[in-house]
């Protein structure tokens, strides 16, 4: 009786590892849109991923960040709650990734979005909210 239930705490504790690294595993690989499409952002795609506790997306090295005064860093959430986040032009460069505040609660797509003329640049999808 007592190995019986002695297996049965292993196989537990086994099957909860396993889950756990699943978990784990999935969060690190990340998520990836489709390719950007809009008037000036229709290039590369962006890729989702935690690095050290942080939602972190970033852009793929075919992305173009366009040539506008003011190109950022936008997402959208699965209830279309709009949140606009960094410019992709900084000082000497530009910003290719962004930390994603903890208190959006998922990404449905990623913006380009020109803020001096007010207007959407390009997006790409989710299959799924990612978060």
């Amino acid at each position: 009786m007592k190995f019986n239930r002695l297996m049965s705490i292993f196989a537990l504790a086994g099957l909860m590892t396993a889950a756990s690294a699943t978990l784990a595993a999935n969060k690190a690989d990340g998520h990836t849109t489709t390719q950007f499409h809009g008037p000036k952002a229709n290039t590369g795609t962006a890729m989702h991923t935690y690095e050290n506790g942080k939602s972190i997306l970033r852009v793929s090295d075919d992305f173009k960040v366009p040539d506008t005064p003011a190109p950022t860093w936008r997402i959208v959430d699965s209830k279309g709650v709009v949140y606009t986040l960094d410019a992709f032009k900084i000082k000497g460069g530009e910003k290719r990734m962004v930390v994603v505040p903890p208190y959006v609660n998922n990404i449905a797509k990623v913006q380009v979005y020109c803020a001096w003329a007010e207007v959407l640049l390009g997006e790409a999808p989710f299959s799924s909210a990612v978060k």
